[in-house]
């Protein structure tokens, strides 16, 4: 479940007002990991959603499947099956 950058926006403000009425004696996990697997998770959403915003401007500037997948890297099969959706 993807969640919007709103409620990842409350729900970091909610922790920070949790985190802050904590007493001061509370001893925490290193959780430093995780944080740098959300952190980039949410790079590799907002990559994803660039590159499709960039197959749909190529697309609509008239390039065809197989320049797109050549620019990928990928075949055209693969290209049209993941953007084709997304860009029509």
């Amino acid at each position: 479940m993807r969640h919007t950058d709103e409620e990842i926006e409350r729900a970091a403000m909610r922790f920070e007002q949790l985190a802050d009425a904590l007493p001061d004696d509370v001893e925490f996990d290193d959780v430093s990991e995780l944080r740098a697997i959300a952190e980039t998770s949410e790079q590799v959403r907002a990559d994803e959603a660039r590159l499709t915003e960039a197959v749909a401007v190529a697309r609509a500037h008239g390039h065809s499947w197989n320049h797109i997948a050549t620019a990928l890297g990928v075949s055209r099969q693969a290209a049209r099956q993941k953007y084709a959706d997304k860009v029509a």
